[in-house]
């Protein structure tokens, strides 16, 4: 496939390219939504099992789509040919919980997975290769993709736009104002109900937060709690959990950590923590970033925990240490 611009392309690999996010983010990919209406993306789609089926028929809707920007298309069970040469890594690809499986099943089942990818994108991709996970428990996942593959750590980063996209929504709804207003939501921690959604510092049409929601009761009582039980109050509604607009967070995640972020406002990301606000190192963490120029990342320095929150992020880093040390047991592997 020719481009339409000369710029080489940004070569994306997306495991789980035919399930309900995949599906829902490589057209979006495609278009330039991403990176840009001057930027030539190319596509790596990974499946696995009857997913490959599936598979055949994305790739026939990306033909028909005649996307101008999209300039290769690869499709492939084989990690290290879906792998090869690529810039981005989204990994959205995993095993979900299923009823009567305890969670050190799951973190053994997907570690498993998550270890193989590692390998492979350490083998396949490019040296400079970037990867979010999306397959949960995406901390950890990424976690052991990292140590697997000796991946850049700077470059590895497990999702929590999703909780900061439903954050952002819940207090303008709240607040009535539009939800573009909504600016400086952190995400601190595990994607999981312990998550913290922090308000302190959050603007809404840039009033502080806590002033534009007087009732600071609603804020950590009802605020706190609506946002880490969200995907489960969607599955309760749908059927099924997230699909769309976890699609919607990752491309988001991508594009914030592609393009600088703007002057006063930040995005959340996990990463892996070397002891920022005394989170112990050597797990994937949820912070607010600033993404800069040089396409490098910071973690935003200097912002007050009140008690409320150091409980809240003293709870999701517990998890997060006793979720590496199962990874670990039941891999067998030091994490």
């Amino acid at each position: 496939m020719a481009s339409a611009t000369s710029r080489p392309p940004i070569r994306v690999a997306v495991t789980g390219a035919a399930g309900n996010i995949g599906y829902a983010a490589i057209f979006r990919l495609a278009s330039g939504a991403v990176f840009g209406p001057d930027q030539p993306v190319a596509l790596n789609l990974i499946e696995v099992g009857p997913g490959l089926d599936a598979l055949k028929g994305v790739v026939m809707e990306l033909e028909d789509a005649a996307f101008p920007l999209l300039a290769d298309v690869v499709a492939t069970g084989d990690l290290d040919a879906g792998f090869r040469d690529a810039d981005w890594c989204l990994l959205i690809g995993a095993v979900p919980r299923k009823a009567g499986m305890e969670r050190k099943d799951l973190l053994g089942i997907n570690g498993r997975i998550f270890v193989g990818q590692g390998e492979a994108i350490g083998r396949s991709a490019k040296p400079g290769v970037r990867v979010l996970v999306v397959g949960n428990p995406c901390n950890t996942n990424a976690l052991i993709a990292l140590r697997a593959g000796k991946l850049r750590p700077e470059n590895v980063f497990a999702m929590t736009r999703l909780d900061e996209n439903r954050a952002k929504a819940m207090l303008a709804a709240k607040a009535g104002v539009h939800v573009s207003a909504v600016r400086r939501v952190g995400i601190w921690g595990n994607h999981s109900s312990t998550q913290f959604p922090a308000f302190a510092h959050a603007t809404l049409g840039g009033r502080p937060a806590t002033a534009a929601i007087p009732d600071h009761a609603w804020l950590r009582d009802t605020f706190v709690p609506a946002v880490q039980q969200r995907g489960a109050a969607v599955i309760k509604a749908r059927g099924a959990s997230s699909a769309a607009s976890a699609a919607n967070a990752a491309l988001d995640t991508l594009r914030s950590l592609h393009f600088p972020t703007p002057e006063g406002d930040w995005h959340s990301v996990a990463v892996l923590s070397k002891g920022d606000y005394g989170v112990k190192p050597g797990i994937l963490f949820g912070y607010p970033v600033r993404t800069k120029a040089d396409g490098s990342w910071e973690i935003v320095q200097g912002l007050e925990l009140d008690a409320f929150a150091r409980e809240k992020v003293a709870l999701t880093e517990q998890e997060l240490l006793e979720e590496r040390a199962t990874a670990a047991e039941a891999l067998g592997v030091a994490l």
